[in-house]
This record gives structure tokens, C-alpha cells and sequence, in this order.
């Protein structure tokens, strides 16, 4: 791989452990990782200058359902809480085709480099039609993205009690024998890995306890990461309750579900005592703020687990509970909530912006990517502070506040995946060509 040295960079804001902050500096990249960080550095190779630059690590993406993106502003589900909104999609979910999830995926996937993104889970969880989770794997290789797929499921259908039609759900055997044909064929565990595979039953309203079991111990064998739903607003809560007689949390914990191989979208309605249980076993969360204010789901305690050390990162959601995918976007909401809730001291822009790098790839398990570090993977994402978005701002690093939203330059592995603000990898008027043809079709069959 051809060495790349990124010059005349304004400032890094590396997420390292010192959280140092570096002016007037270039870094260089060889096979893939950060060889150097310093002033005057030569190069043989391609040399990238950056004057009007921040350089931040590439931003993580903890949760998402990229097939969603196909079923943005449905009418019908715009205003609907969760489960009535979730009931408004599964009809057309269910028509969806492999060919459906693919260019989904890639849509999704282009969204997010754009947004900085450079590391992404996916929690697929439905599989209508023959679809299958190879569907967006291939799709995050077209695009150069580091991914982490899940591979989801729902057992339960509305007959035995369950939130999702009959013909969504899928038999308990076969789902788990699917995991063990994904994690064996798709999972990488090494150093610098593009896809590792995790196991995501997908909420404990759409499984059984015997299925959430099982994975844990089919994860634990296989030595892969374990991802769910739970506490997303007062409807999970009280599901739990009534159902399992317990809330969320206990009822995580009994079936192996907390650990620092386990991560827990939105975790909106944890009380104390479940962020002391999440804290003490190191279990992760994925929190998801635009999706818990477009569905009325409410503000994650945030504030709270930080204080607590429960590792936290952010998760755009699917875009037909959030509408769009911008991690930028993300990380300011987050920014924004947990100031109306506690107060305009409570999170800082660049706490924020640490919450999306270093904190996202914690909750995944990555100590190789997250910080700009000698010795860590070159995902990189250059950010133009020279335009409108940051003019008059005395503190161009904090972007939160006054910043761009998209990326200059994207770089996944020392790959560059975006080149001034272009995909270099995909054609993207002819992706989203596709995708609007996906959409039409989808909307005459429902």
C-alpha cells in the first residue's frame, strides 16, 4: 500500500490518551497505520495538503439498521411512538428483496463516510425473501468501510405474543445455526480487522428467553460480541414488566447479557441501579438520540453513565426512526440533550466528539482504531474549517458548535474511501438511481 502523508494539517484532535490537541502538523500513513505525527515529514509518496484543516480520528458508528433508509417519512409512521410504528413498517419490511438490502446498505453506507464515519455496526435482524446478512457485508466492501454486521433475528411472532407478523420471524434452530454459518465464514478477530460479526437477537419483545440464552452462549463459544435492544422508552419498560416480571436490566443480566462483550442500543429508561449493573460488568450502550426524539422515546441518561464509566458511544438508528444518517448530526443532538437535561455544563463539544471516536470504539471492542495515535489504524477523517459553517468561529476545532457536517477527505485503512467531498469507490448518482427505484417499487407492492 502506497504511503500518504497528510500535511499543513491546522489542528488533530488525536482522542489519544492524553486527549492532546495539535497544531500545525502532518501525519503520516503506511500499510494501513499511523506511522508518524509531526512537523516538516517528508514522503515518496502521495502527499495531501490540508490548510484550513481539522483532523479527527474517523467517527464510530455503534447502531444501526442500514435496510431501513428504503422507508424514510412513511406516512402513517411519522408520528407514531415505537411500537406503533414499528407495526406501521413490518408489512413493507416484509417485501423487501436481497437486492432490496444490498443497495440499502450501500445508500446507507455512503451516508455515513460522508458524515465521517469510518467504522460502522449493522444490526439486520428481518431476512424476508431470501435475503441474508452477506447481502450488506458485500456492500460495506464496495463502499471501504470498516463494519461490524449483527447478525439480528425475531422468533416471536403476533401469534405466540409477539410484536412482529408471522411471517417475519424465524425458527430458533435455524437462526442459530445461521450465526454459526456467519461468524465462521464473515468474523475476523485480528488487529486492524474490516469485519468482525456480532450476535443480535433483536429485543426482548421479538424473542424468546431461550434464544436470548443460547446466543450468549453460542457468542461466548465463538468469542464474538453480543448486541440487542432494551429500555428503549416506557413501552419496553413496561413489556419487561409484565412479561418477564423484572425490568430490562435484571432480565439482561440473568441471561448473560451484560459483560464488556455486550453492548445495549438506546438504554433510554435505565435507572441507577441498572447503570451500576451496566458500570460493574462493563457492558456497553448505544445511544441514539436524534431516534429517541423523532420517536418520543425520551433523553438517555447519559450524563449519568459517563459519571458512571459505562462505555458509551453513538448510534444513528435506522433511517426510518432517525431520517437521516449523519454522525456530526448525532453527536451534537447528544451534545444538546444532555444540556436541556442537566444543564448547558453538563457535555462539552469535544466530550461529545470523544463519545463518537474513542467512546464508539470502546463499545466495540476496538482498541485499534478511535484515536490518532502512532500505531493505530489510519481511519481518518479530515474536516474543511475554512467555509461557512465555521466562519467567526474562535475555536475551529469545536465543530460541534460551528463546523461542517461532512468530511473532505475520508481515509478507512489508510484507503481513501472520500476525496473532496466525493465517494471514490462508488458511482453515487447511479447508487441513488437504485435506491429511488427500490423505494417505487416498494411503495406500489404495500
Amino acid at each position: 500500500m502506497p504511503e500518504i502523508l497528510i500535511e499543513d494539517i491546522d489542528i488533530v484532535l488525536t482522542m489519544d490518551d492524553q486527549r492532546r490537541r495539535l497544531t500545525m502538523v502532518d501525519l503520516r500513513i503506511r500499510d494501513g497505520v499511523i506511522a508518524e505525527i509531526g512537523n516538516d515529514l517528508t514522503t515518496t509518496g502521495e502527499r495531501i495538503s490540508v490548510t484550513g484543516c481539522v483532523v479527527t480520528p474517523g467517527l464510530v458508528n455503534t447502531h444501526h439498521h442500514l435496510y431501513q433508509n428504503l422507508t424514510r417519512a412513511v406516512p402513517g409512521a411519522q408520528d407514531a411512538l415505537l411500537f406503533g410504528w414499528l407495526k406501521q413498517l413490518y408489512p413493507i419490511w416484509a417485501a423487501f428483496n436481497p437486492d432490496d438490502i444490498h443497495v440499502s446498505a450501500q445508500l446507507g453506507l455512503a451516508e455515513l463516510a460522508f458524515s465521517g464515519c469510518t467504522l460502522t455496526s449493522d444490526h439486520l435482524y428481518l431476512y424476508p425473501n431470501g435475503a441474508k446478512l452477506e447481502d450488506t457485508i458485500e456492500a460495506a466492501g464496495d463502499i471501504g468501510l470498516r463494519f461490524h454486521p449483527t447478525r439480528g433475528a425475531m422468533s416471536i411472532g403476533e401469534s405466540a405474543g409477539g410484536l412482529p407478523p408471522d411471517s417475519l420471524v424465524e425458527d430458533e434452530r435455524a437462526i442459530l445455526d445461521d450465526m454459526i454459518r456467519v461468524v465462521d465464514r464473515f468474523h475476523d478477530a485480528s488487529e486492524g480487522s474490516m469485519c468482525r460479526v456480532a450476535l443480535a437477537p433483536c429485543s426482548p419483545f421479538s424473542v424468546s428467553r431461550e434464544l436470548m440464552r443460547d446466543s450468549a452462549l453460542l457468542a461466548r463459544d465463538k468469542g464474538v460480541m453480543l448486541h440487542t435492544h432494551l429500555a428503549e422508552n416506557e413501552e419496553d419498560i413496561a413489556y419487561s414488566l409484565s412479561q418477564f416480571g423484572c425490568r430490562p436490566g435484571q432480565y439482561a443480566e440473568e441471561l448473560g447479557w451484560t459483560g464488556s462483550d455486550v453492548w445495549h442500543a438506546h438504554c433510554v429508561k435505565l435507572d441507577a441501579q441498572e447503570i451500576d449493573l451496566f458500570a460493574r460488568t462493563k457492558t456497553g450502550v448505544a445511544h441514539c438520540p436524534c431516534s429517541n426524539c423523532r420517536l418520543g422515546s425520551g433523553i438517555a441518561p447519559v450524563r449519568a453513565m459517563r459519571d458512571a464509566r459505562v462505555a458509551v458511544g453513538l448510534g444513528v438508528d435506522g433511517s426510518a426512526s432517525n431520517d437521516m444518517a449523519s454522525l456530526m448530526g448525532e453527536a451534537r443532538q447528544a451534545m444538546l440533550l444532555q444540556r436541556v437535561a442537566k444543564g448547558a455544563g453538563a457535555m462539552s463539544a469535544y466530550e461529545a466528539l470523544e463519545i463518537a471516536t474513542r467512546g464508539g470504539a470502546e463499545v466495540l471492542g476496538r482498541t485499534d482504531v478511535g484515536q490518532l495515535a502512532v500505531g493505530k489504524r489510519a481511519d481518518i477523517a479530515v474536516w474543511d474549517v475554512s467555509g461557512i459553517a465555521s466562519s467567526g468561529s474562535w475555536d475551529p476545532a469545536a465543530m460541534l458548535l460551528a463546523g461542517p457536517a461532512q468530511v473532505k477527505h475520508l481515509f478507512v485503512e489508510g484507503r481513501q474511501i472520500v476525496r473532496n467531498g466525493e465517494l471514490t469507490r462508488l458511482d453515487l448518482p447511479n447508487l441513488i438511481e437504485r435506491h429511488q427505484k427500490s423505494t417505487a417499487r416498494l411503495m406500489q407492492l404495500v
